[in-house]
């Protein structure tokens, strides 16, 4: 079995300077920002852990590659090496880049989802569960109870309830338009999802009638936590896991940003020819040509070569590590962090960390303020703001299950000097958590208001 290293394996050959800011600067900033993080500058971030997505360091074989793009308009070679890359790994036949994961989720749910459907599934993160949304369709939540539950121990918190599934299919089969489950589980930490319970989705899938996918924008981590954590698969190298978690699903959506160690990049694979030839239609008209979808042949080509850098499990034991270090370092100070520690970041349980903020005063994003103004770190809210709702005519305010702030870790970008002076920051806003108070919220739009919403302290 692969144990966590005590070294990176690799060393660093080009360094970005990282701008130095002042509390009052910072203040300024977050001011000019309407007290969302999201609309802060980068350049006045320190150590940004607002996403994982897109925020990858490349190898020097990604850089090379990038000077081997073939900028041709119709048949790159680039794309060739990229669609074999992705045909070696899922097993799918048919393949169709994007530019990143959005574009692969909005053709997707074009294609299996009416007004009225549901969409089953562990937990969708924002983009998905708008795109569902979008389309008319009824996202489903069916993650099994400890996914719910931060303080559970229970390794595979991204599984699916099967008794859940099978209940709501008994009563509604004719109403539901596919099965998607996210692998890892973003919405409750990179929660991974086991072999056995993708493969039990299966066979309940062909059962009723419905196709099933996969969001594999971490199928990389999922599947070191599959060789770590379950029965059987220690001796399995992650390639061959990997595989055999595809093999269950009839496609799957990627943004390619996360487990694809790139800049930009996605894709939509898929089995059935009938609908590769529909997607291929929406494609033209929404991203581009079917060879090169929104992206450069340079882009192909680190992606093509990312793809297959992800599968080395020394980079995955490192890369999982450093997530582990931050986490440690706040769960020993006492800190509520979401536990088991996930794949891609630690999340901090604002219902714990803040008891006395309600929900609809948005908690989350009143710690991420003061984090940045703390340390210059960002960090981003997954709780009321993002998957929450308030109706201001009637009142009546829909609740998201977890209040939550994810510290999301890029990949290769920072060292352990880094995850400890954020360590260090949050731990400071913990032992001064009394001192903060709520937001409201003054400008939203209606679709993923988290985005660019406009804040103000209370």
């Amino acid at each position: 079995m692969t144990q966590f290293l005590e070294a990176e394996p690799y060393r660093i050959k080009v360094v970005e300077p990282l701008k130095m800011t002042t509390f009052e600067e910072r203040q300024r900033s977050l001011q000019k920002a309407h007290f969302n993080v999201f609309n802060l500058p980068a350049e006045d971030v320190f150590v940004d852990l607002l996403t994982d997505s897109g925020t990858s360091a490349m190898s020097q074989y990604q850089w090379a590659g990038i000077m081997m793009g073939d900028e041709s308009y119709a048949g790159s070679r680039n794309w060739y090496h990229l669609e074999a890359t992705i045909q070696e790994i899922t097993g799918y036949a048919y393949v169709l880049p994007t530019h990143q994961g959005r574009p692969a989720e909005n053709i997707l749910t074009m294609l299996h989802i009416k007004p009225g459907m549901a969409v089953l599934g562990n937990m969708f993160f924002d983009t998905t569960q708008a795109h569902i949304e979008t389309k008319g369709g009824v996202p489903v939540t069916l993650v099994i109870d400890e996914g719910l539950n931060p303080e559970s121990e229970y390794p595979f918190k991204g599984d699916v309830d099967l008794g859940k599934l099978e209940d709501y299919l008994k009563g509604a089969r004719e109403k539901v338009g596919m099965i998607h489950v996210t692998v890892t589980c973003n919405n409750n930490g990179g929660q991974p999802v086991s072999m056995a319970n993708l493969r039990a989705i299966r066979n309940i899938a062909d059962r009723y009638g419905l196709p099933f996918f996969l969001d594999a924008a971490r199928f990389a981590e999922n599947a070191f936590f599959i060789q770590q954590r379950e029965p059987g698969y220690a001796h399995k190298s992650i390639l061959e896991i990997a595989r055999e978690m595809f093999s269950y699903a009839d496609g799957c959506t990627m943004s390619a940003k996360k487990d694809g160690l790139v800049n930009i990049g996605g894709f939509l694979a898929l089995r059935d020819e009938g609908k590769f030839r529909l997607a291929q239609q929406y494609l033209i008209l929404w991203e581009g040509f079917i060879s090169y979808g929104g992206l450069a042949g340079r882009d192909l080509e680190a992606l093509a070569i990312g793809l297959k850098e992800v599968l080395d499990e020394n980079y995955l034991a490192c890369r999982i590590r450093q997530v582990h270090y931050l986490g440690n370092q706040l769960l020993e100070a006492g800190v509520p962090a979401l536990k088991p520690l996930g794949g891609h970041c630690v999340m901090l349980d604002m219902k714990r960390f803040l008891p006395h903020i309600p929900q609809e005063r948005y908690p989350a994003e009143a710690f991420c303020a003061q984090l940045y103004l703390d340390s210059g770190t960002r960090a981003v809210g997954l709780g009321q703001l993002a998957f929450g709702s308030e109706d201001h005519t009637t009142g009546v305010v829909q609740y998201a299950p977890l209040e939550l702030v994810r510290l999301a870790i890029p990949r290769r970008v920072y060292t352990d000097n880094h995850m400890r002076l954020v360590a260090q920051s949050v731990i400071r806003v913990y032992e001064n958590r009394d001192q903060l108070r709520g937001m409201h919220l003054v400008w939203a739009p209606k679709v993923l208001r988290h985005f660019s919403a406009h804040l103000q302290p209370i």
